[in-house]
């Protein structure tokens, strides 16, 4: 099994990516290659991302979450805030943001600050859901051990029942974070893995310095 792990590798043939190319900021530059990535077809939730959060003494992990909305003021995403990363964000609200294109030999990774949206944005965001996503916000209590999935079903059965025929209200435990950047780079696969790496970097007056890296 090792060796055919060590063995897999593939090689990414493309064009590559040129300074030229990129937008003056990192959230043009991240709309236009996001929309590729949903137009390309190939790829399952393009705008699936890895949040990765650490404890205040740096204990770090890691989980798939779904980027929900992303403009000048950074990328938001929605969870429990009783959740493992709630908790971590509450004691470092800084964090890191991976999305992997693979079929396109993309990444971009995002490092910055998080911060809870407002109410009504999480209000929004949370009626606009299917019925079954909002009952299930109600339902769950994100990382908390149970017994069985006997336990999950009798929950949501009981608010099923509860909010029958009723708009159903913002849980007080659940709604979005908004990841503000400091950095983000964007990656390009390339022959012999000479890759193309472009890093944005906040300056003090709020512009961009693009840089390139090594790969």
């Amino acid at each position: 099994m090792t060796n055919s792990i060590s063995n897999l590798r593939i090689s990414y043939e493309t064009d590559g990516l040129r300074r030229r190319e990129l937008a003056a900021d990192p959230f043009s530059q991240f709309g236009l290659w996001l929309q590729q990535a949903i137009d390309s077809g190939g790829i399952l939730e393009s705008n699936a991302m890895t949040l990765a959060t650490a404890t205040e003494d740096g204990f770090p992990s890691a989980r798939t979450v779904l980027l929900k909305e992303f403009n000048e003021a950074g990328f938001v995403f929605f969870t429990n805030y009783d959740s493992q990363k709630a908790h971590e964000l509450a004691e470092n609200p800084h964090a890191a943001l991976l999305f992997h294109w693979g079929e396109l030999h993309r990444q971009v990774r995002l490092v910055g600050t998080v911060a809870k949206v407002s109410v009504a944005e999480s209000e929004a965001y949370f009626h606009s859901r299917p019925l079954g996503s909002q009952l299930g916000a109600w339902a769950s209590r994100q990382s908390e051990v149970i017994a069985n999935r006997d336990v999950l079903a009798a929950e949501l059965a009981r608010v099923t029942e509860l909010y029958q025929g009723q708009t159903i209200p913002l849980p007080l435990h659940w709604g979005g974070y908004r990841l503000s950047p400091k950095t983000v780079e964007f990656w390009q696969g390339r022959p012999d893995r000479l890759h193309d790496r472009f890093r944005y970097s906040r300056q003090a007056n709020n512009s961009w310095l693009i840089e390139r890296l090594s790969p």
